[in-house]
């Protein structure tokens, strides 16, 4: 009964480094998973290159490092999607993780605005702002 679709019952995702629920937001269209507690931030496969596209960054660009990164090391956490362990990259000297199977992209606190901010032609300070005020909604409260 393995299936790539997250079924309903299993609606939030857990934050593969404080395992606590994950909150999502979105920005232009783009949903961004975001750990509340540790400040990390989970983007699906081809997430990032919109989100360079957004800030009028070179979407491009940070595909082919993060593709250039290779297959990294063996990481400890585990992708949000599909629970395998995750490698570790290093892209324009950003340490990452990166699911195995392509699901997607793991940044601790800071790593995603940091390399959104070392692709030409971007500062990532729109970015960093707009992460920096995410806060969970009033009818959900955490602790």
């Amino acid at each position: 009964m393995d299936s790539p679709r997250r079924s309903l019952d299993n609606a939030l995702d857990m934050c593969p480094a404080c395992k606590e629920p994950m909150v999502v937001f979105e920005l232009d269209g783009v949903e961004i998973d975001r750990c509340l507690r540790c400040s990390g931030t989970w983007l699906d496969a081809g997430e990032i290159g919109q989100l360079a596209r957004l800030r009028n960054g070179p979407p491009d660009g940070l595909d082919a490092a993060i593709t250039r990164a290779g297959d990294g090391k063996k990481g400890e956490r585990r992708c949000v999607r599909c629970s395998a362990k995750m490698r570790v990259i290093q892209v324009n000297g950003v340490e990452i993780d990166r699911c195995p199977r392509g699901h997607g992209l793991w940044f601790d606190r800071n790593e995603m605005e940091t390399l959104l901010a070392s692709s030409k032609g971007g500062d990532g300070g729109a970015m960093a702002r707009f992460l920096g005020e995410l806060r969970p909604s009033k009818n959900k409260e955490g602790g």
